[in-house]
């Protein structure tokens, strides 16, 4: 069923609306689980579910694969996200066959974002330069056959000249063909309605959805918002500034926000029809429609706040409502870098970790370096504070990095550039000012671990080094994918933070594994990638990142004592 149709027959009710967003999981196990999560969500019966798509296809297989699933499967109405940036029209049509055939009929019609790795974007050859000429594209190939929904955003798109004209350009994309509107995430109601009213006085009279992005920790809103360039009150900021470092008290404060701006929308603006990014979680929608009395709340149980990661058939507890309850909840915290790769939510649809700047400040930042040793001095530089980000890492060194910033200072001297470390933490309390975590009256634990790019020049003799030591253990990959470790289970996971908290089984928010690992390698190469790109390509400069890019490894090194801070640093300088 179309979403216009849909909307039209919800319009007369008065009531509110909902429909829930997905993307492609980062890995097998992860789509199977959410297939399982999928069939729960079901339950909430949104008016449509809603699945992304990456850049230049990079997801096409596993998001055409879900979309399908999703519709024939689980019998829900989806909206399939369609980019056109590098994407060659035979892949365009090729997805918008294997739609139809799955009996969608709705298509999001995006730009996208530009490729990874340059500053301007240009269309590929056989292919669409704007979301406008999709929407014109699939009008002339399929009449009415699909309902079109487009991007809109209310405080204007990061690479839009001025609010004004990105407000043309959407009324472009609607006189195109566009049947409604999906609009980016947002934290100011009053803007967003104002501009709602901007919209109508220019003439876009189609349905606006406005999407809503439950906050699912601290660290991926800062990400978003400094991403997409949002407003967000400043009072809300320091609510959450307050409670940065409690992973639960975040999601709380996220869905009483979402509540309220809903709520606000729905009761002040007469607005009824919400689109809700899951991020592939579960808990926090539920919550969310629940607070709203749009689903009936469930019987409040005392599993209902675990934090851990259970394994789900194997539990005894006998009851069925807490069997799905622990489903719903096992892998909230967190789904970043250093999640379980088993989640749906694995990697929250891009690790975030780093971001390459636009050539001019690339090249303010970190210049034009010509040799290995210029790329250790910039290394060394981010350590002592000297340098504000790297392109694996957008912030400065965490406070609890101080500690061992000599230590990490001499290993990269050594030729090891460093772009994660944690130093060893025993039972420090969770209310410590640089270690602590989650919530009151907890204890905190760590192993050290550190992960580094190394030359192919080094890599062996220091593997060998660190394999004699039972205490490590170690992950190495290069670019082309070749993996040496000294972990025998393929499957293994080692939980290196943790956390004890009244009431609450054992939190295990960090893992090493090597499933993340490998799907870590692939967004941490391409990082040298687009460094590279910012440089003309016959320069020094670049010439030298696409040779490191080819022959350093990315190594992962812990330290399993956690009762001997020092260990992991004094191996690595021995080595």
């Amino acid at each position: 069923m179309k979403i216009t149709d849909k909307l039209r027959k919800a319009e007369g009710t008065g009531k509110i609306s909902y429909s829930l967003e997905y993307f492609p999981p980062k890995t097998e196990q992860g789509l199977v689980n959410l297939f399982d999560r999928l069939d729960r969500m079901a339950k909430l019966n949104p008016a449509f579910v809603s699945c992304t798509w990456g850049a230049g296809g990079s997801t096409q297989d596993r998001s055409i694969e879900l979309c399908s699933t999703v519709q024939s499967i689980h019998g829900l109405d989806t909206l399939m996200h369609l980019t056109c940036t590098n994407m060659e029209k035979e892949k365009i049509d090729k997805a918008l066959e294997a739609a139809k055939a799955a009996g969608i009929q709705n298509i999001l019609a995006l730009r996208g974002d530009p490729p990874r790795g340059h500053e301007y974007w240009t269309p590929c050859e056989n292919g669409f330069s704007h979301a406008i000429d999709l929407v014109k594209y699939i009008r002339e190939r399929y009449g009415d056959y699909f309902c079109i929904g487009v991007a809109g955003y209310p405080e204007g798109h990061v690479d839009a000249v001025s609010k004004s004209q990105d407000l043309q350009y959407l009324k472009e994309k609607v006189d195109a063909g566009a049947d409604f509107v999906l609009t980016q995430l947002f934290y100011d109601v009053d803007g967003f309605a104002q501009w709602i009213k901007e919209c109508r006085r220019l003439g876009i009279q189609v349905p606006i959805i406005p999407g809503i992005m439950p906050i699912p920790t601290y660290q991926t809103f800062r990400r978003m918002i400094n991403l997409c360039k949002l407003h967000v009150p400043p009072s809300m900021l320091a609510e959450l500034e307050s409670i940065k470092s409690d992973d639960e008290k975040v999601k709380e404060f996220g869905v009483r926000l979402a509540v309220s701006m809903i709520s606000e929308l729905h009761t002040k603006h007469k607005i009824s029809t919400f689109h809700i990014s899951t991020l592939n979680l579960e808990r926090s929608t539920r919550l969310i429609l629940q607070q709203l009395n749009l689903v009936p709340k469930e019987k409040a149980l005392s599993g209902e706040n675990l934090l851990g990661l259970p394994d789900i058939k194997a539990t005894s507890w006998g009851s069925k409502l807490v069997e799905v309850n622990l489903a719903e909840s096992w892998d909230e915290f967190p789904n970043g870098r250093y999640g379980d790769s088993r989640s749906p939510a694995f990697g929250e649809n891009t690790f975030g970790q780093g971001h390459v700047q636009q050539t001019s400040e690339a090249t303010r930042k970190w210049g034009y370096p010509k040799t290995e040793e210029d790329v250790t001095n910039l290394f060394t530089k981010y350590i002592l504070g000297k340098l504000s980000s790297l392109p694996w890492c957008e912030d400065a060194l965490q406070t609890e990095s101080d500690v061992i910033s000599q230590r990490l200072v001499d290993i990269n001297k050594r030729g090891y550039w460093t772009v994660s470390s944690q130093p060893a933490v025993n039972g420090v309390s969770s209310q410590d000012p640089v270690h602590g975590w989650g919530p009151k009256g907890g204890y905190v634990y760590q192993k050290a671990f550190i992960e580094f790019f190394v030359s192919d020049k080094q890599v062996k003799d220091l593997l060998k080094c660190l394999g004699e030591n039972d205490e490590i253990t170690y992950y190495a990959i290069n670019r082309a994918g070749e993996l040496l470790s000294n972990v025998a289970d393929p499957d293994a996971q080692n939980a290196v933070t943790w956390g004890v908290f009244p009431g609450k089984e054992i939190v295990q928010p960090t893992l090493i594994e090597r499933a993340n690992f490998e799907a870590w390698k692939e967004e941490a190469y391409l990082l040298w990638t687009e460094w590279e790109q910012q440089y003309p390509r016959e320069s020094d400069t670049a010439k030298l990142l696409q040779y490191i890019g080819d022959h350093y490894w990315l190594v992962n090194v812990v330290h399993n004592d956690f009762q001997q801070p020092d260990s992991l640093f004094d191996v690595m300088i021995s080595c």
